[in-house]
């Protein structure tokens, strides 16, 4: 079974990773872990640094999530690519990885658990779900495989 995971070594990412293992390791999955860099918008050096920091850090997390599958004796492999992550992340599955599945993390954002905090929060999930829509929704409505969004904690 091919496993495809959208990895940016965030705590949700890894925790993906390794609920994916626990949950498929009896069928000895094959894991790919892709990862986006995002490109800067306009190209200062300001940008262009942060850009490279950015890359470097991807590449370390990339390694990080190698070992953890290397420790578990599951095949895998790693992709770094760059540019909007939703669009990258459907060209790799579609074009490079050709999953059986594709696993995400729906990213969280946790209040400080105050009415306004939880208000302020959700008034602002909404608007950026209106305006540029989550990566999991964009993928949801596009994806040709099926795909597992793994719930934050």
């Amino acid at each position: 079974m091919k496993i495809m995971i959208a990895y940016d070594g965030s705590r949700n990412a890894k925790m993906a990773l390794v609920q994916t293992i626990t949950m498929f390791r009896e069928l000895r999955p094959q894991i790919t872990l892709v990862a986006v860099a995002e490109n800067p918008r306009d190209i200062t050096s300001g940008n262009e640094a942060m850009f490279n920091e950015e890359v470097e850090s991807l590449k370390s997390h990339l390694l990080e999530a190698s070992e953890v599958c290397q420790k578990e004796d599951i095949a895998e492999q790693t992709l770094l690519l760059e540019g909007d992550a939703r669009k990258m992340l459907l060209y790799a599955a579609e074009k490079k990885v050709h999953p059986d599945m594709l696993v995400i993390a729906r990213h969280s954002h946790q209040p400080d658990g105050g009415f306004i905090a939880r208000s302020l929060t959700h008034f602002v999930d909404e608007l950026d779900y209106m305006t540029f829509g989550s990566v999991s929704s964009f993928l949801a409505r596009r994806i040709q495989c099926p795909l597992l969004i793994l719930p934050s904690r």
